[in-house]
């Protein structure tokens, strides 16, 4: 590790606001074991879940929730799980992509070569994508417990207090 890339993550915030949101048509709170994996991440690691939710793969009821969470400027960042795949119903890809206002392309990419190592070829149906929301990072990840749990121990669990540094800087 670069001594730049040290001394940012020494700088991050430790306490980091976080909102949760599981794209789902079936799951509730009580059974949305990857909601509460990504919980169970950022409450050891000292950060706040501010709010979760779990909503309908539909942009109109995504978009407003998000949109909201931005807005506030009480959300460092929002995780999405679920809603990455090729089905006609997976729409949690355009409608994040649609709102980012700076793309983080590397995220998705790195996800994948991560998961490319679990789970082979299969690993391109996932559309996992990243950025910021005006303030607010924004990252998705597949709604399965494997794929979380590669997310938050690879990257997102290691890094977003550095992402955040970079995103208040001025």
């Amino acid at each position: 590790m670069s001594q730049s890339t040290a001394q940012h993550r020494a700088e991050a915030p430790k306490a980091l606001r976080v909102s949760i949101m599981t794209v789902s048509d079936t799951r509730t709170l009580e059974t949305d074991e990857s909601g509460a994996l990504i919980a169970q991440y950022l409450e050891s690691a000292g950060h706040t879940v501010v709010d979760r939710v779990i909503v309908p793969d539909d942009p109109e009821r995504m978009r407003p929730i998000l949109l909201s969470w931005s807005q506030k400027g009480d959300v460092d960042a929002a995780l999405l799980t679920g809603g990455t795949g090729i089905t006609s119903r997976d729409q949690t890809f355009e409608t994040v992509s649609a709102l980012l206002t700076k793309p983080m392309p590397g995220y998705g990419e790195l996800f994948r070569m991560l998961s490319y190592a679990e789970i082979g070829p299969a690993t391109i149906l996932s559309r996992a994508v990243g950025g910021l929301m005006g303030q607010m990072l924004v990252f998705v990840m597949p709604g399965s417990k494997a794929a979380v749990r590669l997310a938050m121990e690879k990257i997102l669990a290691p890094e977003l207090p550095h992402f955040v540094r970079e995103v208040r800087k001025r």
